[in-house]
């Protein structure tokens, strides 16, 4: 990756020279700074780029949150550190705002500048921007490219195993849509999921993940090997007609129990659902398949909605787990979580679980089950089959 351009908005003259002079010793790229928001947005103006700003809030005239919705606007800022003294409580909030603005918020340093901390976030910064494919607009799939990518069965489906938090033991995977483009290599669902739901061709792909998952269930079987995988299901999927006794034809036809399948909805996707997806997801637990609500607590009637329907998993969304250290309502949410999901005698899985501290507490508060890059990747079917061999002690 390219040298790093980064962007130290801070207001008091001699923390911002202090920031930048120990930038300086560790990064090759352009060190920006500004004293105040419309000084940073006249520096944004004047260059192509910045991968990181350093953001400090409370400043006279612009402050920090005025930079940071401007700096949304204008497509110009990779990600944003935050370098604040106020209240934890009020940084807390800024990082709610900084995820509805759209930006990708890296970590919150507080003051003085620590460069320790900050070398950790840069190395986070650049193995997510390494995960990314990097396609100019011009590069961006068309209409034409997805229908082809479909037509040519380029798109295949990727395991992420599901683990015990304790021993890590393989309980199931998620099978997740990748493109395994013949210019680009293989893309992730940012690159192609918008024009397929533009045009009504996510029906079409997860018609051929679910094949390639039953497939890849029915080669395990014959070997006297069970996995239970989940399939993700988009709204207008859930709404169809026809979608259960579709599904039971191909189980029937696989020789795939359906209590191996699990089918995950976000929890967005049932809060106005209409009567055919509510039927669906009936229809589906009477088949025996599992049914889990996705992204747990990022919507507003998640609750509702659990008592109504027939869920029997829920799948915390991740953003209380990268919360989790910096603030102590997300640990009580995740406890919280894990006595509901006790209550109603449905299991719980932890999504984003990327580091060992997280597992630790996660154990901690209660919770059993998780998935997240701490424990595996996304991979393909050959490597996911290689995992198993090894996580389930299954023979070679």
């Amino acid at each position: 990756m390219q040298d790093l351009t980064v962007l130290v908005l801070e207001d008091e003259p001699f923390q911002r020279l202090v920031t930048v002079t120990a930038l300086e010793k560790v990064l090759q790229g352009p060190i920006l700074q500004a004293a105040g928001g419309e000084e940073a947005i006249a520096v944004l103006a004047a260059c192509d780029a910045v991968d990181i700003v350093l953001c400090d809030l409370k400043m006279a005239g612009m402050d920090g949150l005025a930079f940071l919705r401007h700096a949304s606007s204008s497509g110009k800022v990779g990600a944003v550190v935050l370098c604040s003294e106020l209240d934890p409580v009020l940084r807390q909030g800024t990082v709610a705002m900084i995820h509805c603005l759209g930006l990708t918020f890296l970590g919150d340093l507080g003051k003085p500048f620590n460069l320790d901390g900050f070398s950790l976030l840069v190395k986070r910064y650049r193995e997510y921007c390494s995960s990314i494919p990097r396609l100019s607009p011009a590069e961006l799939p068309t209409l034409g490219d997805v229908q082809r990518g479909l037509d040519n069965g380029e798109f295949e489906a990727y395991y992420q195993p599901k683990v015990t938090l304790e021993g890590q033991l393989l309980v199931g995977a998620e099978v997740l849509a990748r493109w395994t483009h013949p210019q680009w290599g293989v893309l992730l669902p940012a690159h192609f999921l918008p024009v397929m739901e533009e045009y009504n061709l996510v029906d079409r792909m997860f018609w051929q993940l679910f094949d390639q998952g039953l497939a890849l269930q029915q080669r395990l079987a014959v070997q006297g090997r069970v996995i239970n995988l989940a399939f993700n299901l988009h709204p207008a999927q859930l709404a169809c007609t026809g979608l259960a006794e579709r599904i039971a034809v191909l189980l029937k036809q696989s020789q795939v129990p359906a209590v191996s399948v699990m089918f995950e909805i976000t929890e967005v996707g049932v809060v106005s659902a209409p009567a055919s997806s509510l039927e669906n997801l009936v229809r589906l637990r009477m088949l025996g398949c599992g049914v889990a609500m996705d992204d747990f607590g990022a919507g507003y009637s998640s609750l509702d909605r659990l008592s109504e329907l027939p869920f029997s998993e829920i799948k915390l969304d991740r953003a209380f787990i990268r919360k989790m250290q910096s603030q102590p309502k997300s640990a009580a949410i995740i406890s919280c979580s894990v006595a509901l999901a006790r209550a109603l005698g449905v299991s719980l899985v932890i999504e984003g679980v990327e580091t060992t501290e997280q597992q630790v507490r996660l154990i901690e508060l209660g919770a059993t089950l998780a998935q997240g890059f701490l424990f595996a990747r996304p991979m393909p079917e050959a490597h996911f089959i290689d995992f198993c061999t090894v996580q389930a002690g299954w023979d070679r």
